[in-house]
């Protein structure tokens, strides 16, 4: 049961890989368009843009930050000078002795207080009493208190920051991004139609090298069996030698010309893969190279309406949106010059703090209020850059109004090419009939004895001539058609 299952698995596998092999157009589109290295950096082009918009109306929204600072100094502030910090340490023994030389003045001046024992036991009191050592320690503490100790320094703010009127500024960075993303969508899309275009070119070049490759094998082996016929005409004697020689030479043609269309056929199978992301080698087969026929006649291209032509090319809708943008670099030009307001409210802490003397703590007080900016005069400066963004903005409009004249023009070409296609393929199928007819006349004719092998070689020639212009034709039927979508806007994977 278990080799049958793998049995079973690998005829699957077998039969995936040989579809794999075989390539339809939208098949190879699809690849395309998967592996474009060009279409990857353009949708994350896009996904850029689509995160700058977002990032762009943020502006609309408070903004909160912190910010926090440490400092160490060498010195610290002092609020007291040095003289009057002594003075304040020793102020008890400044009063101390400010008071024994009062006394002893009072004495010198009135000796007859020492007579008076009371007086003289109050003064023995009031010695006895000291002041110094109090006093001298109120002065300290007071030096103490006036310390500020500003060598390590902490502060720290929480900010936030709400814009009330920029000028305009910030509707118009919104309205910028915002079409630059759309901007980047639209050259996505002109891309990704290059990128089919030169897919479909590479696959028809294929098929059209394919068809010629068949078609030279057939004329080879057509010249063979005529070389064959000549010998033995030539061994019976109704054929000379250099209708031999010019039959081989047309066979040594017809295999160079082969050489030279397997050749092509196998850069063009190359340029195929390296375009689908597959490897060089890779035994690719395309579905429409075994058809005779490649498509149904093609069917004239009439008027087309240019205003729908304008709303589907993607260069038309990009060059519109890039004109959108520098109008509104215009607004952002002139908002630099308006005035601008805002809302500011934050909360600060510092160590040390001095709400309440000086302390080595954090504390902190909140505080808000708006700022005001409005210039005043700049000598010109926002008159000349708001001149210089509506030339910009000028010159992106002449450059729209010149990019839909050229597709106009382009458009009306490429119906011209599509009938001219379609008359061309018309001739050579008329041209093909005469020759098949001519060929089987000169076949017939040649077999009898009464035609030469010279008109027969001409008949070959003719007829694949006639193959050829044919093919040629199909292909460039399939091409026109696609130049005309792309023209038009409209070249797409088909679902």
């Amino acid at each position: 049961m278990r080799k049958f299952f793998c049995f079973i698995w690998l005829v699957c596998l077998t039969f995936s890989v040989g579809a794999q092999e075989v390539l339809s157009l939208d098949s190879c589109r699809a690849l395309a368009i998967a592996n474009n290295k060009e279409l990857l950096i353009s949708q994350e082009k896009i996904n850029s843009a689509h995160y700058q918009r977002k990032a762009a109306f943020t502006n609309y929204l408070p903004d909160i930050s912190a910010t926090g600072g440490y400092m160490r100094t060498q010195k610290e502030i002092s609020l007291l000078s040095d003289a009057q910090k002594g003075a304040l340490g020793s102020m008890g023994t400044q009063v101390s002795g400010a008071m024994q030389n009062g006394i002893q003045g009072i004495l010198t001046q009135h000796p007859e207080l020492t007579q008076n024992p009371q007086f003289m036991a109050l003064i023995q009191a009031l010695g006895n009493v000291d002041v110094a050592t109090p006093l001298n320690g109120l002065g300290n503490s007071l030096v103490d208190a006036f310390r500020t100790d500003t060598r390590n320094m902490y502060a720290g703010a929480l900010t936030l920051t709400q814009p009330l009127y920029m000028g305009g500024k910030i509707r118009a960075y919104n309205k910028i991004t915002k079409y630059a993303e759309e901007l980047a969508r639209q050259q996505h899309g002109s891309g990704l139609q290059d990128v089919i275009l030169s897919t479909d070119q590479a696959y028809w070049q294929v098929v059209s090298l394919a068809s010629k490759k068949k078609l030279a094998e057939g004329y080879l082996q057509l010249l063979q069996k005529l070389e064959s016929d000549v010998d033995k005409m030539i061994a019976e004697g109704v054929a000379t030698k250099a209708d031999g020689l010019s039959v081989k030479v047309k066979v040594n043609e017809a295999e160079m010309t082969l050489t030279k269309v397997e050749d092509g056929l196998s850069l063009s199978r190359m340029l195929l893969c390296q375009l689908c992301g597959l490897d060089l080698s890779s035994p690719i087969t395309l579905k429409d190279e075994q058809k005779d026929d490649l498509g149904p006649s093609p069917v004239a291209a009439n008027g087309v309406d240019l205003n729908t032509v304008y709303a589907t090319r993607p260069e038309v809708r990009s060059l519109e949106l890039a004109t959108e943008i520098y109008k509104q670099k215009i607004n952002v030009t002139r908002s630099e010059y308006m005035p601008s307001l805002a809302l500011m409210g934050s909360y600060m802490m510092t160590n040390p703090s001095v709400f309440n003397g000086f302390e080595k703590k954090f504390k902190g007080m909140w505080n808000v209020g708006v700022v005001l900016q409005v210039p005043i005069w700049h000598w010109g400066e926002g008159m000349y850059k708001v001149k210089a963004a509506k030339s910009e903005a000028r010159i992106a409009q002449y450059q729209l109004d010149n990019a839909k004249e050229k597709i106009e023009l382009q458009v009306n070409q490429s119906v011209f090419k599509v009938n001219e296609a379609a008359k061309k393929l018309a001739m050579a199928e008329k041209n093909l009939e005469k020759a098949d007819e001519n060929l089987r006349y000169a076949t017939l004719g040649f077999e009898e004895g009464v035609i030469a092998a010279s008109n027969v070689l001409e008949a070959h020639t003719a007829w694949l001539s006639a193959q050829s212009e044919k093919i040629d034709a199909q292909i460039d039927v399939k091409l026109t058609d696609i130049y005309l979508k792309r023209a038009l806007g409209k070249l797409k994977i088909e679902n």
